[in-house]
């Protein structure tokens, strides 16, 4: 679908808006430069250190922290967000946007990989200072909208400032910005509505495609047998598992940088010379090949 953003802003919620970014933006210059910690559970808060924002292939720029990825897509008509990652990081994030040389304000499309509070606890706040249409699958559409609640796993343990979702997306559904268009691959199972998104990008006159990755993980403490919040947990996994097999991919990216070594890949990648290290499709294969091995023993073990 291309983008439908709601009503016209009038002058007062216009005025409204810039006053935040501006308020945001001298917030950001401050002692929140490199981001506080308010609201972040204390087990991910290593995960939200600052990171250099770069280029990685096309018009995929990384805005994340050091393992919480985030990804602007930059288009002429505006840009698109996936993942919001943590409130107190908005401050950076925007900051990181503006450092690249594009327009915090400008993203026109937010869009989640899955509806975990480190993707997608910012959602609101985005929301409301850039104006964004969300976009979210019906099975997080509504863990989203009510701030966390009917998640199987983490329902009553985090919770989030509640976030409209505007747009359902469903499978296969296409959704373009400025000529870029981003594809949803429905593959559940680290969430009930995980999305595998993916686009192609043209890269040395080449063109390339790119899967960012939601996550294939079984977080601690869950079953994949016998589990009464999720009954149908691992038959989504292995559906979701052919979908990621079926996949072509020249740059595997992914919610969480450690997925596709994005440190070790962006050390390459700045110190000039060399193919793009981005451009990894065995690296592809091996993240999901290796991931379903780790699913495939633990429901192994909960079968004895």
């Amino acid at each position: 679908m291309r983008a439908r953003g709601r009503a016209t802003p009038n002058a007062a919620t216009t005025g409204t808006r810039r006053l935040a970014l501006a308020a945001l933006a001298l917030f950001a210059t401050g002692v929140c430069a490199c981001a506080g910690q308010a609201g972040v559970p204390h087990s991910m808060r290593a995960w939200n250190r600052p990171f250099p924002p770069f280029r990685i292939v096309g018009n995929v720029y990384y805005v994340g922290t050091n393992e919480m990825a985030q990804y602007l897509i930059a288009t002429p008509a505006g840009h698109i967000l996936l993942d919001s990652g943590f409130e107190a990081s908005v401050p950076r994030l925007a900051a990181n946007v503006r450092a690249l040389g594009f327009r915090f304000e400008d993203v026109k499309i937010l869009l989640a990989s899955h509806a975990h509070i480190d993707h997608v606890q910012a959602h609101a706040l985005v929301r409301r200072l850039t104006g964004a249409t969300v976009m979210a699958s019906a099975a997080d559409a509504p863990v989203i909208a009510s701030g966390g609640k009917g998640e199987p796993v983490f329902d009553g343990v985090y919770s989030w400032t509640p976030c409209p979702v505007d747009h359902v997306v469903a499978d296969g559904e296409r959704v373009t910005l400025g000529g870029t268009t981003l594809v949803a691959h429905l593959t559940p199972g680290h969430t009930r509505g995980a999305i595998t998104w993916t686009m192609q990008v043209t890269e040395g006159g080449r063109t390339l495609s790119v899967v960012f990755f939601p996550s294939a993980n079984v977080n601690p403490g869950v079953r994949l047998v016998g589990n009464p919040r999720y009954p149908e947990i691992a038959d989504d996994f292995r559906r979701s598992f052919a979908v990621w097999r079926s996949l072509p991919c020249d740059v595997p990216l992914g919610a969480h940088g450690q997925f596709y070594d994005m440190q070790a890949k962006h050390r390459r990648l700045s110190s000039n010379g060399g193919p793009n290290p981005f451009i990894d499709p065995e690296g592809y294969r091996r993240l999901i090949a290796e991931a379903q091995q780790r699913f495939e023993a633990q429901l192994a073990a909960e079968r004895r």
